[in-house]
């Protein structure tokens, strides 16, 4: 199959979409199918294999790292010299719409997929009135898709009820080669911890925004004696949870890739997520992959991988004392501790990228064979 691939975030950018669309790519391209990446200008042309077609971005005022690339004239020429049997677009918003409009308007196969939880993020920046309008938007654009994809069953229901049609379910995925219990390592405890490394040690990946709620988590570590917290990744919030937390035990550690990044996972004593807004969580993935037992809210997509007492813990998001209380019994029973990391290990081990990225074939190939149909009774 030649797949052409709309995405408002890739490469240099780092994120859970951006970890799902790099594997996908990758195992797509193993396979033998052609991908057409269509996505902000970042200076790649190539990601294995995959051709990447760069469209002239404006950096978000409030979060540079994104970029809003407006669609123009040249992705209808590129996808005419491509010839792709199928469109799909991730997260459609500015130059995901552009792909709709030119999947229409080429008469192309167009799967959508949904990995944002955006009407959510809204109550997050103070602009939670305008939900019912993007609902509509998110509506109107969907539903121009022959299949809608979500990474969980809890945003498969959210869409339908919210009157988005042909919904299913994308199976999570993690890599579970680069996040393994064997990473664990006395130096990246003793950089995460700044050189506390026998003091209890709490973690958290991800976006540094509004959205993720990280200020959530400091009544929890001021809640454990000597407690220490890692806040690994970067955003638009840094400066102001810096302040937020200067007089805590907490480390700002910015980006970490690779095998380092599976370091911290494995050396850490709990990760801690408390945001409510998950489409997924591939971070908790990875944390568990890592054997890094999980704290996390129970919403959104997170109760679809974490079962609470077996392979980690959930707290309701609206409890205060929910995340303290779960926190400090994952900390006080070591030997439960350990149960959780060995069946957190072995979830994990159930979601590769190469079985995600077959279901995700036959999608594609159900969706080709619709239209060929379609065709055929026109």
């Amino acid at each position: 199959m030649r797949i052409a691939l709309f995405t408002e975030t890739f490469l240099p950018k780092v994120d859970g979409i951006v970890t799902r669309l790099k594997h996908t790519v990758e195992h797509l391209q193993k396979q033998g199918d052609e991908v057409l990446i269509f996505s902000p200008e970042g200076g790649l042309k190539e990601y294995k294999g995959a051709k990447i077609n760069g469209i002239k971005g404006i950096p978000l005022p409030l979060y540079p790292e994104l970029k809003l690339a407006i669609p123009n004239p040249s992705i209808r020429f590129a996808l005419q010299r491509f010839k792709p049997d199928l469109v799909h677009v991730v997260n459609p918003a500015v130059l995901g719409v552009g792909g709709i409009y030119y999947a229409k308007k080429l008469n192309i196969p167009l799967v959508a997929s949904y990995h944002t939880h955006l009407p959510q993020y809204l109550h997050h920046y103070n602009v939670g009135a305008l939900e019912g309008l993007l609902w509509e938007l998110l509506k109107l654009a969907h539903n121009q898709a022959q299949l809608n994809l979500c990474t969980s069953t809890a945003m498969v229901d959210e869409l339908v009820n919210h009157g988005i049609e042909r919904v299913d379910l994308w199976q999570r995925g993690v890599d579970t080669e680069s996040f393994n219990p064997s990473l664990v390592s006395k130096d990246m405890r003793d950089r995460l911890s700044q050189g506390n490394p026998n003091d209890p040690l709490l973690l958290y990946v991800g976006r540094v925004s509004a959205e993720k709620e990280i200020d959530k988590i400091k009544p929890v570590l001021e809640s454990i004696p000597n407690a220490r917290l890692a806040i690994v990744g970067n955003g638009p919030a840094r400066a102001e949870l810096e302040q937020f937390f200067a007089d805590t035990n907490t480390n700002f550690v910015g980006y970490l890739h690779g095998k380092e990044l599976g370091e911290a996972y494995a050396s850490a004593d709990a990760f801690i997520f408390p945001s409510s807004t998950e489409t997924l969580g591939l971070v908790l993935l990875e944390a568990m992959a890592a054997g890094c037992p999980v704290v996390a809210a129970r919403r959104g997509g997170i109760p679809d991988i974490v079962t609470d007492g077996v392979n980690g813990y959930m707290f309701e998001p609206d409890d205060p004392q929910g995340a303290i209380a779960a926190t400090q019994r994952l900390l006080a029973q070591k030997d439960e501790r350990e149960t959780l990391r060995q069946n957190a290990r072995l979830e994990a081990e159930k979601w590769g990228w190469a079985a995600a990225t077959r279901q995700l074939q036959n999608y594609y190939q159900g969706v080709l064979s619709s239209s060929d149909k379609g065709l055929l009774a026109a």
